[in-house]
């Protein structure tokens, strides 16, 4: 059992797990945040149109899930980011 990133509450890997179940092929093992620290926005992803989950202390939700910002980064080699306006160098 790992502690959370950002509270380091101990991660119950079972609630984190329920609510990551709209994000496309990613799994508890995927994230180092507990379930209270997260938060899951259906429907965002401006590729796939599934889901991305947004850190509670974060204010922009993300453009882009992290299954198809990793599938643009093996395409293309480049990372796009999280959001349409800002590319990761």
């Amino acid at each position: 059992m790992k502690p959370c990133h950002n509270c380091q509450a101990v991660i119950d890997e079972y609630l984190l797990d329920k609510q990551l179940e709209p994000l496309r092929e990613l799994t508890v093992d995927d994230f180092n945040l507990c379930h209270d620290c997260v938060t899951v926005v259906s429907d965002a992803c401006v590729t796939c149109g599934g889901a991305v989950y947004v850190p509670r202390n974060e204010s922009t939700t993300p453009d882009y899930c992290p299954a198809c910002r990793a599938d643009a980064i093996d395409q293309t080699g480049q990372d796009p980011g999280w959001t349409l306006e800002t590319p990761s160098v």
